[in-house]
């Protein structure tokens, strides 16, 4: 959506210093006009009193400090008249409404949240973002921003805003929850595809949730600086069962690359004895060579050897 907004340049006109001149020259002939009416014109001396008070009281409304990265709003009853980025001291129509805004990057950690994966799971997941406004505009007038009362230990209330800090709390829960129901957390059937999970996702994943972030935030004027899952778990209700799995999975994994190493140096010690003419076994004999091998490679506990001492086939 295109924007409207604009950037309203200071001029030499709008320097804060020069009108703080003019605001204490207006003063100093304020009080000198009113001293010199003072008796023989008692009521033009009142009447320029209230007036000159009038205009240098408006006069001192219109001025306003901008710090680096911060910006001011301007409105003229209702109407949008730009934006102030520059940095300094300026002077502008006291009848501009002037609306502060920091354009400075902030930071929110996201709670961890209950949500089902693609294959229906329940998982704990968070995200740490970075964000800041860059589109003026629609942060001030697309959006409402509400306000939060305090009350302290003396019954004093403070009203405030709590900037946007709820709207970009509630549209990240949504995007997460949108992320984390395209993807699975692990590959269960651990059938070693490509597919893309949470767990080992990296880059991509926190790249598809920027996305999604950006598109959520734009209609603030919202800029998605950086976006990270922090936090990634199985529900309490099925962690012990998943860790369980998890632990039958490597298990299986080992005990595959053990008898895989077992065949081989099987293969390894027949192929030797034979090239080497060492001693010629029969079909059987090689059998229960491969049986014993592969007893004593495969085992979780160290083998107890049995000494023959009589001849091979007794």
């Amino acid at each position: 959506m295109e924007t409207k907004e604009f950037t309203k340049r200071m001029t030499f006109a709008n320097n804060g210093f020069l009108h703080l001149l003019i605001n204490l020259a207006l003063l100093v002939g304020i009080i000198t006009g009113t001293i010199a009416l003072v008796g023989p014109h008692d009521d033009l001396a009142i009447l320029l009193c209230c007036l000159g008070s009038v205009v240098y009281l408006l006069h001192c409304i219109g001025f306003m400090i901008i710090q680096p990265n911060l910006a001011r709003v301007l409105t003229f009853f209702g109407k949008y008249r730009g934006t102030v980025t520059d940095n300094g001291f300026f002077w502008v129509n006291p009848f501009y409404g002037k609306r502060r805004l920091s354009l400075r990057a902030r930071n929110m950690d996201v709670d961890p949240i209950k949500v089902n994966d693609k294959n229906g799971n329940p998982i704990m997941i968070g995200l740490v973002l970075v964000w800041k406004i860059k589109d003026t505009y629609k942060a001030c007038f697309d959006i409402e921003v509400e306000t939060i009362t305090t009350v302290d230990k003396n019954g004093n209330k403070t009203t405030h805003g709590n900037g946007y800090d709820n709207f970009v709390n509630v549209q990240s829960d949504a995007a997460l929850r949108k992320v984390a129901g395209l993807y699975a957390y692990d590959n269960i059937d651990n059938n070693h595809t490509e597919e893309i999970t949470l767990r080992s996702g990296g880059e991509e994943i926190n790249d598809r949730l920027e996305e999604e972030l950006r598109s959520r935030l734009s209609i603030a004027g919202i800029e998605v600086v950086e976006a990270r899952i922090n936090y990634l778990a199985y529900a309490a209700e099925i962690a012990s069962v998943m860790l369980r799995r998890q632990q039958a999975d490597a298990i299986i994994s080992a005990r595959e690359k053990i008898v895989e190493g077992a065949v081989s140096m099987v293969d390894l010690a027949l192929k030797k004895l034979s090239q080497d003419n060492i001693v010629e076994l029969d079909e059987e004999r090689k059998a229960a060579m491969v049986s014993n091998l592969l007893v004593v490679l495969c085992a979780d506990e160290s083998a107890s050897p049995v000494i023959n001492t009589g001849t091979l086939y007794n």
